[in-house]
């Protein structure tokens, strides 16, 4: 319907010989711009989620019961500088790597809230 626009937009807009100069800066502009949306979306958030994870490992502390990567709930009864002694089941205890925490699914402040109201 429009085709007749085409020519007349060509005539009207001769091109001119692109040079090498500006297809360089072209391309260098696109890797710029891959490099700023990979470091907004991949490394930003997942520098975000590391230090959470640091942050959840240093406030680990005796009462807060906890997830291990293997799937074993348990209540933390003794923090060490790269373990963790958990009490599984009343008397049984277990010594786990802190690393394999995974989250703490409820703290011992929480439940003091919970009690006083």
């Amino acid at each position: 319907m429009l085709d007749w626009l085409i020519p007349v937009a060509q005539a009207a807009a001769p091109a001119a010989p692109a040079s090498p100069m500006s297809q360089y800066g072209s391309l260098a502009m696109i890797i710029v711009m891959m490099v700023v949306m990979y470091y907004f979306l991949i490394a930003m958030p997942q520098r975000k989620k590391a230090k959470e994870r640091d942050n959840l490992l240093k406030n680990m502390k005796r009462g807060d019961e906890v997830l291990t990567s293997g799937g074993v709930y348990g209540k933390i009864t003794g923090v060490a500088e790269q373990t963790v002694t958990l009490e599984i089941a009343p008397k049984i205890r277990i010594k786990v790597h802190k690393s394999s925490i995974t989250q703490v699914t409820a703290s011992t402040a929480e439940e003091e809230a919970k009690q006083k109201e």
